[in-house]
């Protein structure tokens, strides 16, 4: 691996705070994360925010094919060069903001499902990790790399006051691993922050799913949105438009206690409150997640 101060310094650049750019200057992590996706030469990947190539180059190694997604466009020569020296010919740069790039699509037989790579900048990790759900049917795993801080809320379980509405949406449809802490000093420029590597396995044959997962998310969303409110009050509050007296009604019915608060429920109960409210929601009712 290419120091990534050497590399920098080269192109006389420097790193986008606004981008969030801490670029991984360890090739033993990411060889370990690269073995934790457990990419084979079948594996058709995409890097979510390739920067200068430390991920790039040992998963291309491994893969049959690379999508490499990198927003700065300063950094695309660099990474370019890095891929042809290397002798990789299987890895397709795309220029592009990932919250903009429909991951599916690049799928390109039918059921072929993709691995999914990425150190996330904190500011668009939870719209990147909705996307990813969403995009699920096409996804098997995703290895990604958070702040811990919010690692710990991803994989905090119900009851805890970490616990909130990702928890609730990847409990619902995946398996979360934690693969291994990475030290804040193993970064160019030093974040301010150790950084946790997640592996995300999403269900093949999951239990029951939801219908509706529309409604599903929104009520997720809803009742996470007022945390420090009863569940019924939340509800109430929030976009779905349904008055108290029937969220009362709903919530009875999926035996779910009006006054309990959103961090205190499953997966499966908050399905159970989609379910209940089917009936009065229609779809264009609900908006997206």
């Amino acid at each position: 691996m290419t120091s990534p101060r050497s590399l920098l310094k080269f192109a006389d650049l420097v790193a986008k705070k606004q981008l969030g750019q801490h670029f991984l200057a360890d090739a033993h992590i990411a060889e370990a994360i690269v073995a934790a996706a457990g990419i084979g030469p079948r594996d058709t990947v995409v890097e979510i925010g390739a920067g200068l190539g430390a991920l790039t180059i040992p998963a291309a190694r491994a893969a049959g094919k690379l999508y490499a997604v990198e927003l700065d466009k300063r950094l695309l020569d660099l990474l370019s060069t890095e891929i042809v020296v290397s002798g990789l010919r299987n890895v397709e740069l795309i220029h592009k903001n990932i919250l903009r790039l429909d991951v599916a699509a690049l799928c390109v037989s039918p059921g072929e499902r993709l691995v999914v790579l990425g150190n996330l900048p904190y500011n668009i990790s939870s719209q990147v990790l909705v996307g990813l759900i969403r995009a699920r049917d096409r996804i098997d795993r995703a290895v990604l790399m958070f702040q811990r801080e919010l690692a710990q809320r991803i994989t905090a379980p119900p009851g805890s006051r970490t616990y909130g509405r990702l928890s609730a949406m990847l409990a619902y449809c995946a398996r979360i691993n934690k693969v291994l802490t990475v030290a804040a000093d193993r970064f160019f420029p030093k974040p301010k922050v150790d950084s946790e590597v997640l592996k995300i396995t999403f269900f093949k044959d999951p239990p029951p799913r939801s219908r509706r997962e529309d409604l599903l998310f929104a009520v997720i969303k809803a009742a996470f949105g007022q945390r420090r409110k009863t569940l019924k009050n939340a509800l109430a509050n929030s976009t779905l438009g349904i008055d108290g007296t029937t969220i009362h009604q709903v919530l009875k019915s999926a035996d779910i206690d009006p006054r309990r608060r959103a961090e205190t429920l499953a997966a499966a109960e908050f399905q159970a409150i989609g379910r209940a409210l089917e009936p009065l929601v229609t779809p264009p009712d609900v908006q997206k997640p």
